[in-house]
């Protein structure tokens, strides 16, 4: 049985999306939120009276605690035993922005925040849950039953990234910390596609996604809507 993990999904993208897989497609969805599990459950749900409940597992992680992914990790295990199940679509999203202008505004507290957020929360989620991911003997849905499912035939990663990102299509500069971070996990999202080719072959694959502006809690983040490798 095919299960789908969004990381975070309290606000902003990660909440709209667990939404839209709730009411698109059959399979069950854990979302995440680094606080009040039970708060944000009731929020995604609200006005979904035709989505059963049972099909949403709100955990707890914070991506700058290794320790919280773990443990997520672990409960994903009990709740769906890899003997039976797979990671068929993992939307690992978490961002922030310190939009420095100059060399001058940077700070180091501020640096290895976006890194520790945009880039390493990432590879941390990566290191924990592409266990999950079918491998070369792992029995996929058939095609019908994908599109039964509301899933695409492959097994998808989809990392949080950002055109800003583009080393070749930066041509305003600034935005230090965020454009760096944003690279890393363009480098990141490669390497980690390179190695399932190698362990799951035509049935997995990583890519780090932009979908351009999108405006929420009065902050317009820059994020995703172009494939970028």
């Amino acid at each position: 049985m095919a299960w789908s993990l969004v990381c975070p999904a309290s606000r902003g993208i990660g909440f709209q999306l667990t939404r839209h897989l709730l009411q698109t497609t059959k399979i069950p969805v854990i979302a995440t939120a680094r606080k009040d599990v039970t708060g944000v459950k009731k929020s995604i749900l609200e006005d979904l009276p035709d989505v059963d409940p049972e099909r949403l597992n709100v955990l707890e992680v914070d991506v700058t605690n290794e320790s919280t992914i773990i443990r997520a990790a672990e409960d994903a295990k009990t709740m769906f035993p890899p003997s039976s199940h797979h990671l068929h679509l993992a939307f690992s999203i978490p961002g922030i922005l310190y939009p420095e202008k100059s060399p001058s505004q940077l700070d180091h507290s501020h640096l290895t925040h976006t890194f520790a957020i945009n880039t390493i929360g990432p590879l941390l989620l990566a290191k924990h849950f592409t266990a999950f991911l079918p491998k070369k003997s792992t029995s996929l849905p058939s095609p019908s039953e994908c599109e039964d499912l509301g899933i695409p035939p492959q097994a998808v990663w989809l990392n949080m990234s950002a055109r800003v990102g583009s080393t070749s299509d930066n041509g305003l500069g600034g935005w230090y910390s965020y454009r760096a971070s944003k690279a890393g996990v363009n480098s990141v999202s490669k390497s980690l596609d390179l190695w399932l080719r190698g362990r799951s072959g035509e049935k997995a694959m990583a890519m780090a996604y932009h979908p351009g502006t999108v405006k929420y809690v009065d902050v317009l983040i820059w994020l995703f809507s172009m494939i970028l490798i």
